[in-house]
């Protein structure tokens, strides 16, 4: 896969594993996990870019003795999740159009 497509693509996964409540990189790991396999060394630069981006804002939190840092979705973030849902629409429709003779030879 295209490594610009698919850092587009984990930017958004990430948001939206942050979208209902906030949560750390652990966690994001682990909610991820079903639908995309994600390192700790793929994870924390994407957080710091989206945060870079105002899409998120992180929080330090004491737990168990040690600090973690929580990360919470901002309006950009949300705004991004809404426009690749409407990008997606395109993408499907160059997707269809790829495979057309495969379609129609079926």
């Amino acid at each position: 896969m295209d490594i610009q497509l698919k850092r587009g693509l984990l930017d958004v996964c990430v948001l939206a594993a942050i979208k209902n409540e906030d949560s750390y990189g652990y966690q994001i790991i682990k909610d991820m996990k079903p639908y995309v396999e994600i390192s700790e060394s793929t994870l924390y630069p994407i957080l710091r870019r989206l945060e870079k981006a105002e899409m998120l804002t992180v929080r330090s939190a004491e737990h168990n003795g040690r600090l973690r840092k929580y990360y919470h979705i901002e309006e950009a973030g949300l705004k991004r999740i809404e426009d690749f849902k409407e990008e997606w629409k395109e993408i499907m429709s160059i997707y269809s159009f790829v495979t057309r003779e495969e379609h129609s030879n079926e």
